[in-house]
């Protein structure tokens, strides 16, 4: 289980996370929503110990996280947005320098990388080096990477950035199964579509604050279940109704050009984001 509790990360006089309170359960598929400078990896910075907390705390299963608790830092791992392996290496060799740094026995990284890479499908490509490998086969490896030590955390910070939409389903599906094995994971994502389909909960973040913990259907149920999008003259204008009789009655009065469908989490993300919400 992760506890932040009164969360607090400033930078000279910017305040980055601002006394946050959150607990996320062992199994759970968590989601980090906002807004650009929201605060999102600033929290994840500190999930890593990257960062030190300016005033507050992190626990993981009850115990203090500092950058001293080897122990507990072992229990997470992290996959960050960059890109962060040596181009000219090959799979085999970027798993074989993460556990030599970790100490891990050679026996134990073959049969570590053997069991991942096929989990990850992989494993025909072992000996290609990075730079000879599509962005999809690089999320992929980042994820075996992280996942060499057995760890009980993953933390993913925009994982199908820049991935085409084929590759992106593929690592759905691979977080998916690895979500089924009892992997807590946590995800940042600017693709709403992502977290919808993924996770158990989400927390909406904006100016460092956190404004909202909910599930999809909670954020959807509150703004609507279904929506209108009218096209205007300045552009689409959607309009939310929570009974869908609602929403063909207010179609039976409209002229013009207009669809009826699902509301989406991208709408609440979208509605948030025109109301108080600023984006950067």
């Amino acid at each position: 289980m992760i506890e932040l509790k009164n969360l607090t990360k400033r930078f000279d006089q910017f305040t980055a996370v601002d006394s946050i309170n959150l607990t996320i359960q062992t199994g759970e598929f968590f989601g980090l929503l906002g807004p650009n400078g929201a605060g999102k990896t600033t929290t994840i910075g500190m999930l890593s110990t990257l960062y030190l907390p300016t005033s507050g705390e992190v626990r993981i299963d009850g115990e203090l996280l500092t950058r001293n608790r080897t122990d507990i830092k072992r229990k997470i791992s992290v996959v960050t947005q960059e890109y962060s392996m040596r181009q000219d290496m090959t799979m085999d060799e970027i798993m074989e320098y993460q556990g030599r740094l970790y100490f891990m026995s050679r026996r134990e990284i073959r049969e570590r990388t053997e069991e991942l890479l096929d989990f990850c499908g992989l494993l025909p490509f072992r000996k290609r080096t990075v730079r000879k490998l599509s962005g999809g086969m690089k999320r992929k490896l980042m994820v075996c990477r992280a996942l060499l030590t057995s760890p009980e955390i993953l933390i993913l910070d925009e994982p199908t950035a820049g991935m085409d939409a084929l590759s992106r389903r593929q690592m759905w599906n691979l977080l998916h199964k690895l979500n089924e094995r009892d992997l807590t994971i946590l995800l940042t994502t600017h693709y709403m579509e992502e977290a919808q389909s993924l996770c158990d909960r989400l927390a909406m973040m904006n100016h460092g604050k956190l404004e909202e913990v909910n599930t999809s259907a909670g954020f959807i149920a509150h703004l609507g279940a279904f929506t209108v999008d009218e096209m205007t003259a300045s552009g689409i204008k959607s309009h939310y109704f929570h009974q869908r009789k609602d929403a063909l009655a207010f179609l039976e009065r409209m002229d013009g050009r207009f669809t009826l469908r699902e509301t989406t989490l991208e709408d609440v993300f979208v509605e948030r984001c025109g109301g108080h919400l600023m984006v950067r």
